[in-house]
């Protein structure tokens, strides 16, 4: 008893956030989800959603609500970042969930069945954070029956396929979305702010910057931060940078979903943010066809997948910042000459070189 007591001890929660907005009730879900009544079972659950919306803050939420209820526990953070090296994530799994031990891993087959061995009899949880392929699934956590009774096994994810293809079941799997106007302005309030009384500033630039974000946690906290303590002439003059390109934290994050496209769902993913954004799934798709595109029906679903679009009533919606993210990619192809760009959208540049050079149109 005093040994599991000091065990017990020995294992602390994580830090989850500085101001954690609209977490509270995403916890009582996901414990719905997790289902910790049930003794017998393994459960796999996926969270998933755009970059930036708050999905490892989530985990580690209800991570801190529940690790104590299992033998052992582990927060693999940014698996993506860090897949170069599974060997060296498949001894942090295991020296967390077992408490310090240090296992000797070769190579990655060996860590897999040593992850099979130590914890196949022991109710762990594990959560790994931001997964993007299989591989990375393969090494950590590749089914089930690697895991004790009562374990959850949690990933966090831009990629709802790469669930589906791990076979999460679809009542396991929960899609973290962005803020509701009055959570979104209170995170923001809390960034721009903190407390601070001196600094009045108006309502309506408060709103704009909250409006721009659209409830993407990372937006709110981003821009929140870069304002605190700064003047009203100093949120005007931000307000007109962002008018004119895009915060470059906040979009290289969101870019990383971008990146991993093939490359003709990149030129879709482009069509769609250049042209497209609000228009029916079905003209989009034939226009696309008709532009030479090939697989464009499997090519959106995978924009789906990725987090980089929705489907909404038969037509295809996409974030705001996600679109600023995809149509700066193709200002920044020629940053000084729209003419040598792969699209146009803004009839200023069109007409600026209608006279002289040949662009691919549109018909939309």
């Amino acid at each position: 008893m005093v040994c599991e007591i000091s065990i017990q001890l020995d294992r602390t929660p994580l830090d989850v956030a500085k101001y954690p907005v609209g977490i509270d009730s995403q916890v009582q879900v996901l414990k719905r989800i997790l289902n910790l009544q049930s003794k017998d079972k393994v459960l796999m659950v996926g969270l998933w959603g755009k970059g930036g919306v708050g999905k490892t803050t989530l985990a580690k939420a209800i991570f801190n609500v529940v690790f104590r209820e299992f033998q052992g526990s582990s927060f693999l953070e940014r698996v993506r970042e860090n897949s170069n090296d599974l060997v060296r994530l498949q001894e942090k799994l295991l020296s967390e969930v077992l408490l310090g031990e240090k296992l000797a891993i070769y190579n990655v087959a060996g860590g897999s069945r040593l992850i099979q061995d130590r914890l196949c009899n022991k109710k762990v949880l594990i959560i790994l954070d931001d997964v993007d392929n299989m591989r990375q699934l393969d090494a950590l956590a590749r089914c089930c029956e690697w895991f004790g009774k009562g374990s959850r096994i949690i990933f966090t994810t831009r990629n709802s396929y790469l669930l589906t293809s791990h076979d999460v079941d679809w009542n396991h799997m929960y899609e973290v979305k962005a803020l509701e106007n009055g959570e979104a302005l209170e995170l923001f309030r809390k960034h721009a702010f903190q407390g601070n009384k001196k600094i009045e500033i108006s309502s309506n630039l408060v709103d704009r910057v909250v409006h721009y974000a659209k409830g993407l946690p990372l937006a709110l906290e981003v821009l929140g931060s870069s304002l605190y303590k700064r003047g009203e002439k100093e949120w005007k003059s931000m307000l007109q940078k962002l008018a004119d390109s895009p915060c470059k934290y906040i979009n290289d994050v969101l870019k990383v979903s971008f990146d991993g496209l093939e490359d003709g769902e990149k030129e879709i993913f482009l069509d769609i943010a250049c042209f497209f954004k609000g228009q029916s799934t079905k003209h989009i798709t034939k226009v696309l066809e008709k532009c030479g595109f090939a697989g464009v029906i499997i090519g959106v679903k995978s924009l789906i997948e990725h987090s980089l679009i929705s489907e909404e009533e038969g037509t295809l919606q996409m974030h705001d910042l996600i679109q600023l993210m995809g149509m700066n990619i193709v200002k920044e192809e020629c940053p000084n000459n729209p003419g040598k760009r792969s699209r146009l959208w803004l009839w200023d540049d069109f007409l600026h070189i209608l006279s002289g050079n040949a662009v691919r149109l549109v018909n939309v």
